[in-house]
């Protein structure tokens, strides 16, 4: 069971936006119907390869260092394990044990630094990239945060010290926003102390009911992060994760509004719609309406036969 967890800087959020408060506050209906559901949608345990190193596409592998995050969203797909903070907390014999393997693999290339949230955890960060950095064969290092969002006083020194520790590589910062409402003074101010040291940030964002799951919402926040100098990256349709069911978006009703969406907003301010194929392989594109197509399935990388999970009818 997933834990429940609001930083004081969220609490006052929650209070002032209802939709803010159902991302991190449970609700009556969190896991009424887990029909058609999973626990691990995206089959990470299968392809972990050592404690904390997932390794599922060929020239990238997935780092998770901590369970831990300031907030636990109600969506997360890896709500099976993420709050079990003693657990999931990697210690420096996991990150020789990932090093060892990295180096039995050149091609991999690019590692995502993910968990929970790596950075609430900056000095474990600091002691993995020291480590991954330094293997010749790694081009580029990811990081993904929901700091800006949950708890922006903790984008503090400590982090940017421990990001800093990458120097020859570009340094991608995939932050996580999901209404307008979240791109508070605060959250712009950890923003920019991110940017002075990343590459470059993106957000990712899920289609969640009752949250964004509007033309207006989604124009808004999309907006709001490229006048902040982010640029709006991968928009999910939500993963049929247990105990998440209620947050997924009728699928013809999520192709709708994307498909308003691209005729409002610049190419630069509109992110890549995408099913991240539960059980199966990719971050697959999904065609709006401007083509004619079956709703009701597609093909993942591999070419493997997927039918589309839809949301409970309220």
């Amino acid at each position: 069971m997933l834990a429940t967890r609001l930083s004081p800087y969220l609490e006052k959020l929650t209070r002032k936006c209802p939709a803010i408060q159902r991302e991190f506050v449970p609700t009556k209906n969190e896991g009424q119907d887990e029909t058609g559901t999973f626990d691990d949608p995206l089959v990470e345990e299968r392809h972990t390869v050592t404690r904390g190193l997932v390794h599922k596409y060929g020239n990238r592998a997935l780092v998770l260092l901590t369970m831990n995050c300031a907030a636990y969203c109600r969506f997360c797909t890896r709500r099976r394990k993420v709050s079990d903070i003693e657990r999931g907390i990697i210690r420096e014999r996991d990150l020789n044990n990932m090093v060892k393997y990295i180096k039995r693999h050149p091609e991999i290339k690019e590692l995502l630094f993910s968990g929970g949230d790596p950075t609430t955890v900056p000095a474990i960060l600091k002691r993995a990239l020291q480590k991954f950095t330094k293997l010749p064969q790694i081009k580029i290092i990811r990081v993904a945060s929901r700091l800006p969002a949950s708890n922006p006083k903790m984008v503090n020194k400590q982090l940017i010290d421990a990001l800093k520790v990458v120097k020859k590589q570009p340094l991608y910062l995939m932050i996580h926003f999901e209404h307008p409402e979240e791109i508070t003074s605060d959250s712009i101010i950890a923003v920019k102390k991110l940017q002075k040291v990343a590459t470059m940030c993106l957000n990712q964002s899920i289609s969640l009911k009752g949250v964004n799951d509007s033309v207006e919402i989604l124009q808004a926040l999309f907006s709001k992060l490229i006048e902040i100098g982010v640029k709006p990256y991968y928009h999910y349709r939500c993963d049929p994760v247990k105990g998440a069911e209620h947050f997924i978006v009728d699928f013809k009703r999520e192709v709708e509004i994307f498909t308003k969406l691209r005729t409002r907003l610049s190419g630069l301010a509109t992110p890549m719609y995408v099913i991240d194929a539960p059980g199966g392989a990719g971050k697959v594109p999904v065609p709006l309406n401007f083509w004619n197509f079956d709703h009701k399935g597609y093909r993942d990388f591999k070419g493997k036969k997927l039918t589309v999970v839809e949301g409970r009818q309220d």
